[in-house]
């Protein structure tokens, strides 16, 4: 079927980009294309717990990624790493963010899942939300690379949770999960090989 053609297509060549053209952004319009695709993800009791935060102004990317950087080189120094090495990071962390035309950060909410008495149950519920999210955010770099976009999803703030939430003044049920850097590419992204279907799957 060409549906089918047409969507393996953008799976096979759908890749992360992290440097983004400066002279082209993205519209209010084309983002709102894109998570109108994310919140049709499947999701845990269909309570749809993804949460997204679109970060398009330069001051706020800029704190954003001012105090990102900084929790950073502070776990890296606390881990014993070389300051050159962790201020290196810290400094590559932050360009990489501002330099993202559009920053969406991607959260969880608990506040429609179930809860249980139980340790065991509780968290086999967030479980369900945290695979529920990450769902939606296949689906948001799938729609960007369909749409010429390139985007690439950064998984620093779940090292840094509270950090971003501060940042952004986010609720305190928003729990950011990733950040999905959104942008023209600068140059096509190289391809990257990919295991053997054999070497992952068990048939019984």
């Amino acid at each position: 079927m060409a549906d089918f053609e047409t969507l393996a297509n953008v799976i096979r060549t759908r890749r992360s980009v992290r440097r983004f053209r400066p002279d082209v952004g993205v519209s209010v319009e084309q983002v709102e294309r894109l998570l109108g695709l994310a919140v049709w993800a499947p999701s845990a009791h269909n309570r749809q717990p993804w949460r997204f935060v679109v970060v398009r102004d330069p001051g706020a990317k800029d704190r954003l990624a001012r105090a990102m950087g900084e929790r950073l080189r502070a776990d890296r120094l606390r881990d014993g790493d070389d300051p050159t090495e962790a201020e290196a990071d810290a400094t590559r962390s932050h360009a990489r963010l501002i330099g993202a035309p559009v920053v969406i950060v991607v959260c969880l909410s608990m506040e429609g899942m179930d809860h249980y008495p139980d340790e065991r149950r509780e968290q086999a519920e967030r479980a369900m939300a945290m695979q529920s999210v990450a769902m939606a955010g296949e689906n948001l770099l799938l729609a960007a690379h369909a749409a010429g976009l390139g985007a690439c999803w950064s998984c620093a703030p779940l090292f840094a949770p509270d950090t971003v939430r501060e940042a952004l003044h986010l609720a305190p049920d928003w729990e950011p999960q990733g950040a999905v850097l959104l942008g023209v590419p600068v140059e096509p992204p190289k391809p990257r090989p990919r295991r053997a279907v054999a070497e992952v799957v068990l048939s019984l």
